[in-house]
């Protein structure tokens, strides 16, 4: 099986280059508003952000922020298939802004972008990332009433393009070889991820990482494998450093990612070349895991009435039972972006 990985340099509010209803899934994480961080891309995309800032109008710089992400929520929609999915990491922000302290609600100006261009929300994900610091709380200390709670979670908005699912011919080979193993539906589909920790990108160059916010592999390559099958393509709006094709790329699905600054496309080449090891390690990680629930089923009196097909384990249910992981083989340089070959893994 071979997949194919395409990195378009470019504004993705106008993503050109992709075909209507070309993509099955998107996932991705914007720039987040009212975050200083991006304060300069803002306003590079809107100078008018420069303006409201500099004016001490945080609403109105909000406002302006999400309305440069508008164009880009307008743009999933039309490469979004019908009943295509689409999962948005998004945070909340807290800001003093010419002296008033308040949070920015980012992921309940998200929401009603989608629901005005048609999308219909499903029940999204709390991921919970604990701030380390030991002075991580705000406002007035130990006495009343002015300190906040502080904000330790994101949000992993989910969104179906239209009213209806995307359909499949009964028992689809390629939907039933990328099965989840039932005890991992029941982890990655819960409403809060507290087992997903942030992870340090290694970047060259300090201006590099200042416009780095990259989420943790596990993140999208949970996503990948929850809302496609194989010979789906997978869509980033806002690349960064390459994490969601890296998660597509070993998840056995094509991506298609479309970035702003061209120096990450270069910085992601040394990370694909791990695909083919990444890509072992998680499904031995995965098979090991199973192997493992099994064990613990078995010694607390559980039974489990099918085998799978393609390895020597017993699953729960008979939608399990073909799942065929993949590993990446190896990896080629096209002038679009990379192709992946994919070997099936194959049983201890």
């Amino acid at each position: 099986m071979e997949t194919r990985h395409r990195i378009v340099v470019g504004d993705a509010r106008s993503m050109s280059d992709l075909d209507d209803d070309s993509v099955e899934l998107v996932v991705t994480s914007p720039p987040y508003p009212m975050i200083e961080m991006w304060d300069g891309l803002f306003a590079e995309l809107s100078p008018s952000v420069g303006e409201a800032l500099d004016e001490g109008d945080g609403r109105e710089a909000y406002e302006l922020m999400h309305e440069a992400l508008d164009a880009v929520w307008t743009e999933i929609e039309r490469v979004l298939v019908e009943g295509g999915i689409a999962c948005i990491n998004v945070g909340d922000a807290t800001r003093t802004v010419d002296g008033s302290f308040r949070v920015y609600q980012n992921h309940a100006r998200v929401i009603e972008a989608f629901e005005e261009l048609g999308f219909e929300p499903l029940p999204d994900v709390l991921w919970r990332k604990p701030a380390n610091s030991a002075a991580k709380f705000m406002g007035s200390g130990m006495v009343p009433p002015n300190a906040y709670v502080t904000l330790e979670h994101e949000y992993i908005l989910v969104f179906r393009n239209g009213a209806e699912s995307r359909s499949f011919d009964p028992g689809a080979k390629r939907r039933y070889e990328a099965a989840y193993f039932w005890e991992e539906r029941n982890r990655w589909f819960t409403d809060v991820w507290e087992d997903v920790r942030g992870e340090h990108q290694a970047l060259a160059g300090e201006e590099l990482r200042d416009r780095s916010a990259a989420y943790p592999f596990e993140i999208p390559y949970r996503l990948v494998n929850m809302y496609s099958a194989y010979g789906d393509t997978v869509l980033d709006p806002f690349w960064g450093t390459g994490t969601t094709t890296l998660a597509a790329m070993v998840a056995g699905r094509n991506s298609v990612g479309v970035e702003i600054e061209p120096e990450f496309a270069s910085a992601f080449e040394e990370r694909v070349a791990a695909a083919p090891t990444i890509s072992e390690r998680v499904a031995s990680d995965r098979l090991a895991a199973h192997r493992e629930f099994v064990e613990r089923e078995r010694a607390d009196g559980g039974t489990f009435d099918y085998e799978a097909t393609h390895y020597d384990v017993p699953v729960r249910t008979k939608q399990e039972r073909d799942i065929l992981l993949r590993a990446v083989d190896d990896v080629t340089a096209t002038e679009e972006g990379y192709r992946a070959s994919h070997v099936a893994v194959e049983g201890e």
